[in-house]
């Protein structure tokens, strides 16, 4: 599909309050085929979120050990995570010490699931993300660890007004520009 296609059929499914206000935009070198060129999600005429050629891949964090020391990244922990390193270390670990541990496993793992997250956007990735998006479902989109599923989903006209507000704590864990486009979508209700 060309990407003006594309396009025209990814606004059409922006919300309302959205149209007009988010745009998606791409660039291409037609003379430099060494050049892939880049994709953006722009609100408001600014470029959110630059999808470059994957020698320009996009850091908004250097390392793992970065994202762990985080303190505004909140990450719920569950009795199930606790039950989980209680069953690892046989139960030879205090109680208070079991949470800390629990709490820095997930954080890992969302820290590993940001990082290889981040590493593949770029334009080619973005084109076939987008013709995903229009072939799943919109549940798969929202739930998927892919960050431009999570972006395009939380943009569109048929997530509703109760599911948004519903989804405040799975956003909790999601990329920081998901989040902000959460943020963005939950204004306009």
């Amino acid at each position: 599909m060309s990407w003006s296609k594309l396009k025209q059929q990814l606004e059409s499914f922006l919300c309302p309050a959205l149209s007009g206000k988010v745009e998606y935009r791409a660039s291409s070198y037609r003379y430099l085929p060494d050049k892939s060129g880049s994709c953006y999600i722009s609100v408001d005429k600014k470029n959110v979120l630059n999808m470059n050629d994957r020698t320009n891949s996009i850091r908004w964090y250097l390392t793992e050990q970065e994202i762990k020391n985080d303190s505004e990244l909140q990450i719920p922990i569950h009795p199930e995570d606790i039950e989980a390193v209680r069953k690892d270390s046989k139960g030879n670990i205090p109680e208070d010490r079991l949470i800390v541990i629990a709490r820095s496993r997930k954080i890992s793992k969302v820290a590993k699931e940001l990082l290889s997250a981040q590493m593949s956007l770029s334009k080619s990735n973005f084109i076939v993300i987008a013709n995903k998006f229009l072939s799943t479902s919109i549940e798969e989109s929202i739930e998927s660890d892919d960050i431009l599923l999570n972006i395009l989903a939380l943009v569109d006209r048929r997530v509703g007004k109760k599911r948004i507000l519903n989804m405040s704590e799975k956003m909790q864990l999601k990329h920081p520009i998901v989040q902000y486009f959460y943020e963005l979508r939950r204004s306009t209700l």
